[in-house]
């Protein structure tokens, strides 16, 4: 069971997988800025363009709501939201879009990482000799 809980610490905190958390995080929260900026800048922006349409009122009613005498709710209304889903596919349309420029970003990054010349590795010893053996032959065929 040791052996086990070993492996799984060695998993656990290896820099990928901590990197990755850490980057899960950052989504979700960036998902929630991105949710707040779409419902409260950009959809009454576009209410405002389209005559003061509220995209989260927008469905179409399949069965009504039905109410007692006293008004209260027997059974609930069945409509199709799609305001909601035109303002939900808004908000994945601007984080797909802003992770596609940010992975772009990195990739471009990469790239001139990939690009920097490398120095050629230190000749080993024994090239170093044949080297030397080569220059003295060279100077005595002179």
């Amino acid at each position: 069971m040791n052996k086990i809980a070993k492996e799984f610490k060695e998993f656990a905190l290896k820099g990928n997988l901590v990197d990755m958390a850490i980057a899960f995080v950052m989504g979700a929260a960036f998902g929630k800025v991105v949710t707040g900026f779409i419902a409260g800048m950009v959809m009454p922006i576009i209410g405002q363009l389209t005559a003061g349409v509220d995209f989260s009122s927008l469905k179409i009613v399949l069965s009504a709501a039905q109410h007692n005498a006293a008004g209260v709710i027997t059974k609930p209304e069945a409509a199709i939201r799609y305001g909601e889903f035109i303002t939900i596919f808004i908000d994945f349309f601007i984080v797909a879009l802003v992770m596609f420029f940010v992975i772009k970003a990195m990739n471009k990054m990469k790239k001139k990482e990939e690009d920097k010349p490398v120095a050629p590795p230190p000749p080993t010893p024994s090239e170093a000799l044949l080297m030397e053996i080569r220059d003295l032959l060279k100077k005595d065929a002179e």
